[in-house]
This record gives structure tokens, sequence and C-alpha cells, in this order.
């Protein structure tokens, strides 16, 4: 039988990375004379990577966006972002402890997420996590992306592994619904940057802390998915 894999969505699920989003953001946003954006925000901007967040903090700020001005401010964005990771970004309380205890038993780990996808490496690379996941994929990884199945099918191949036998994790409705599209049980996080109860959203299941992702939690969702 083939090992089960477990993917998870990296920002508000892996790493609580808002404080610098927030900062690369505001830096960015700056140079077109916006007002910073703060903390309470960020349910609103992120999700569907840099792009979408610049694009965001500008309909927040009620400015038009030319987009013959969009490169320039990505570049911005991606070159603050870049030189200051890993920042004051983090790992999720127990988070290494459960992937450690999934590896041991034979589960493989991915990560999927809608970050450029030299961002999402690099940052996992400096916060030392690299050697835990057969792929990293991002939002730039396919012509789709989350909650397009395709991007969670596409990240599945890549790892070897077999989407009967996979669960997503992630913290928003583009984890649930890419899970749900691509026909595979999902795992929430409360504790992420959804801009609603993650409940409210159908995953199969809700977990407060990462010390309740046990190898028998995640068979046991298997299990119940097959039959």
């Amino acid at each position: 039988m083939t090992s089960p894999l477990v993917v998870f969505d990296l920002d508000g699920t892996l790493i609580d990375t808002a404080p610098d989003l927030v900062a690369s953001l505001n830096h960015t946003i700056a140079a077109a004379g916006l007002a910073p954006v703060g903390y309470e925000d960020l349910t609103f901007l992120v999700g569907n990577g840099a792009k979408m967040m610049i694009e965001k903090a500008f309909v927040l700020r009620e400015k038009p966006l030319n987009a013959e001005d969009l490169p320039h401010l990505l570049e911005r964005f991606i070159t603050h972002y870049s030189a200051s990771m890993p920042g004051e970004s983090r790992p999720y309380p127990g988070l290494v402890d459960a992937l450690e205890r999934l590896k041991t038993s034979g589960f493989r780990l991915a990560v999927c997420t809608n970050k450029i996808e030299s961002l999402a490496v690099t940052l996992i690379e400096r916060l030392q996590l690299t050697h835990h996941f057969a792929t990293i994929t991002g939002g730039d990884t396919f012509p789709v992306r989350k909650p397009d199945a395709r991007h969670l099918l596409g990240t599945v191949e890549r790892a070897g592994a077999d989407p009967r036998r996979t669960v997503m994790i992630g913290d928003s409705i583009n984890d649930i619904m890419v899970a749900r599209n691509a026909g595979v049980p999902s795992i929430a996080v409360p504790f992420g940057y959804s801009d609603v109860a993650v409940d409210s959203l159908g995953p199969n299941h809700v977990i407060g802390h990462f010390d309740e992702l046990t190898p028998a939690l995640v068979e046991g969702l298997l299990q119940r998915q097959a039959a």
C-alpha cells in the first residue's frame, strides 16, 4: 500500500508569517503612497499570493491600481520579503514534533501553497524544515493554483503519492475547497488567517494544536474517505 501523504498549506498553517507579510506589504505599498495595513487586515489580504495581496491592499485603501505598476510593486515586495527571511516567521507550536511523528510512522509530507514557489522554498529552507518534505509547490508551479484541484493533485504526483491516500491541512477556504475538489479529506487549523471560522467551511476535521495531528487521526480520515 502507498504511504499516506499529508499536504500542508504554508502561511497560517505551517508557519505564522503575519509579521513579515505585513512588513513587506507595507514597504511595497508605501511606494504608491498608501497608508500601512495592519494585522487585522490579514484575513482579507492573504491566501492568493503576493500579487493578489498587493491588489487587495489597493482595494482596501480604495485607490485604483494601474496595471503597468503591478510588476514593479511585485518585484519590490519579493525583494524586501526575500531579504528579510525568515524574519519573525516561525513554525506554529507543536509543528516540528508533528512532522517528525508522521515521518517516523512512514508518512510522506508535502507543501501546497499559493505563495510564489521560490519564496516558499526559501522560507522553508531558512527555517531548516526542507528535509521534512517530499515536494514544495507554489502558486506559480503549475498553470493553476488552489482551489483548483490540479494544484493539489500535481503536488501529490510530485511527492510520488496517491490521491486516495492523501490528506490536506490548511487554514482557509482555498485549502478546504482544493481538498474537496480533489476528492481528498481535509483538516483545518483555526489559528491561521481565515476571515471566517474554519469549522464553517466544512473540513472533515479541525485540530486546535499540532499535538492533535497523529498518524491515527490521518489514517482514520483516510479509512472513512475510502468507505
